[in-house]
């Protein structure tokens, strides 16, 4: 069965061609930076692979450019698009409709379409790629996988509001957690690399941010909650800020609510701190002494550490940190910042494993360190893969 997988991120798209169940991947690729003059796209078969920079201004520019390489006559690796049995889709937010994955019609497209408020900046390209894979792909079956499925086993004590009681039964008001298709791929992993591991703190880490505590393989307590904007530092998003700032910038300063929002999803975060978004920016202009860049990333840090303590607090411990995502699994200077003076828990780095680099599961702890560091690439592709595949044979 030949599955095109879509994962349309704030700023990115990942996509692969995925043969299963033999887990063969035909072809894959990425695109980062949309929206920028500079955007990086690659596209990487057993015989091609292209890499090229250039102005990719929206999703739908993106994914109009991966379909015709598919298909393109020299280095394309299908025909015709009904050699496409499937095509899965990260959809971030399911809000209260939806905890599996499911087939896409009409129906489903309203409701994530209704979604979008709570998931600005995911939804919509979501969406953008249901659309055009529809388009592009008619034959196939176009299949959805939520991001706030892996969250579902959250307790309530976590996942409640101290709100009142009607906002949750009438209006499904409530933290459901998002990036839950990688914090699910690489907690399993951690699990079988660990072997007997039962408190884990996953860290995802790229544009958008996000960690999780997973205990005895379930998610039970998360960053993100109603929307994907709470919690960390992330690349537009604010993360955790108080609603006094909102209430006061619409009642005294005369912002719309509509300012506020696009303010504390699209300006906001490591691009509102520096006027740079991609963290590789920000760390090349901290090492040139940048002071915006400086304390940009000393607030990152300073955010994911003050999560670690709280989910050590919650799960009574912890055996294993995690990192993962683009910046996760690649940059040395956030996992080092982040497990420095962190020895009351038992993380110890040793600076070498961390600086180095590789594909597979990878300890960068010291040999004697209570608490174990990991980085686990993620495979959100593989794991949706597994999902529709499985929903297509049911």
């Amino acid at each position: 069965m030949k599955i095109v997988i879509i994962n349309s991120g704030s700023s990115s798209i990942k996509y692969q061609l995925i043969d299963m169940p033999a887990k063969v991947v035909i072809c894959r690729g990425m695109i980062d930076r949309i929206g920028l003059e500079t955007s990086n796209f690659s596209y990487k078969t057993n015989q091609n692979s292209i890499e090229e920079i250039l102005p990719i201004l929206n999703h739908k520019v993106g994914l109009e450019k991966i379909s015709t390489l598919l298909m393109d006559e020299k280095v394309g690796v299908i025909k015709s698009t009904s050699e496409i049995d499937a095509v899965g889709h990260r959809v971030v937010h399911g809000g209260a409709t939806f905890s599996d994955t499911v087939l896409i019609n009409e129906e489903v497209k309203e409701k994530i379409k209704q979604l979008f408020e709570l998931a600005p900046l995911h939804n919509p390209a979501n969406l953008e790629g249901i659309i055009v894979a529809e388009e592009v792909f008619p034959q196939a079956k176009q299949i959805a996988v939520f991001d706030t499925a892996f969250h579902q086993t959250m307790p309530e004590v976590a996942y409640r509001y101290a709100i009142p009681n009607y906002l949750l039964t009438e209006n499904k008001i409530r933290a459901y957690g998002f990036h839950g298709t990688s914090h699910k791929y690489v907690s399993e992993k951690a699990i079988a690399y660990l072997e007997n591991s039962s408190k884990i703190i996953t860290v995802h880490l790229g544009n958008g941010c996000s960690i999780t505590a997973v205990k005895d393989g379930k998610s039970v307590d998360h960053s993100m909650g109603f929307g994907p904007g709470n919690g960390l530092v992330m690349g537009t998003r604010s993360g955790d800020i108080d609603q006094a700032v909102i209430f006061y910038m619409v009642n005294s300063l005369g912002y719309s609510l509509n300012d506020v929002s696009t303010m504390l999803n699209k300006q906001s975060g490591m691009l509102g701190l520096t006027s740079h978004s991609d963290l590789r920016d920000i760390e090349a202009n901290a090492e040139k002494g940048d002071p915006n860049c400086k304390l940009a990333l000393e607030m990152n840090v300073y955010r994911i550490k003050k999560y670690i303590g709280a989910y050590a607090a919650a799960m009574n411990g912890v055996d294993a940190i995690v990192f993962t995502a683009g910046i996760g699994e690649n940059s040395s200077f956030i996992r080092k910042a982040v497990c420095m003076d962190m020895d009351y828990l038992g993380i110890e780095l040793d600076d070498y494993k961390n600086e180095t680099r590789s594909k597979d599961i990878r300890e960068i702890n010291t040999p004697n360190a209570k608490t174990k560091i990991l980085v686990i690439p993620t495979n959100e592709e593989l794991e949706i893969a597994h999902q529709v595949y499985d929903l297509v044979l049911n």
